[in-house]
């Protein structure tokens, strides 16, 4: 919706298009602050109307599509990381919303809770996890690679894949000085590839 209103913020192709995705769907350049204060005025009236809590979803970088065919404007893909635009929105999230007084929570793909990379998408769980009251990692087994822990079949393991992508996050969460009870996870609720 965003991008027919401002094609200005999306993300584009070296052309300049819009870049979409293999879905077809086309995306906002994580960097466009313009977009943050839109995201910040969204989460002001959602909290006027009544919610009681800010759950982020779907904040990173897109993976899925031609990858070699993308241009970002906003984004200084010389001087920053992916992981330090998202940092830098989370940590804009958590000062202008918090005098709300309301939990902040955001969506965090699996894998972040078993890599320390960004997984090429922006996410890195000690650079979400001080921004966030609740961290809500996605740990669903049908998402995981095949060999993931040595399974063939990781959505085949529901229970050995989510033990240890959450003892993995527990184990950072301390090691970063917080506490896992910012823990929250998503458990898949459906049986893709088992």
């Amino acid at each position: 919706y965003m991008v027919l209103k401002r094609p200005d913020l999306a993300v584009k192709t070296k052309t300049g298009a819009v870049w979409k995705d293999r879905k077809g769907i086309s995306w906002i350049d994580p960097a466009a602050k313009e977009y943050w204060d839109y995201t910040v005025r969204i989460a002001k009236a959602t909290h006027a109307v009544g919610f009681d809590e800010l759950n982020f979803d779907y904040i990173r970088f897109p993976s899925d599509g031609d990858m070699k065919n993308i241009a970002y404007d906003y984004w200084d893909q010389g001087v920053t990381e992916q992981a330090e635009v998202l940092e830098d929105f989370f940590a804009y999230l958590k000062k202008e919303l918090a005098p709300l007084g309301i939990p902040r929570s955001a969506d965090l793909f699996g894998m972040t809770t078993s890599n320390y990379d960004d997984l090429n998408i922006g996410q890195v769980l000690e650079r979400a996890e001080p921004h966030f009251d609740y961290i809500a990692p996605m740990v669903y087994p049908s998402h995981y690679p095949p060999t993931f822990i040595g399974l063939a079949n990781p959505a085949a393991h529901p229970y050995e894949v989510i033990h240890y992508a959450m003892t993995c996050a527990v184990e950072r969460l301390i090691k970063a000085s917080s506490t896992p009870s910012k823990l929250r996870p998503w458990i898949q609720d459906f049986d893709l590839g088992a």
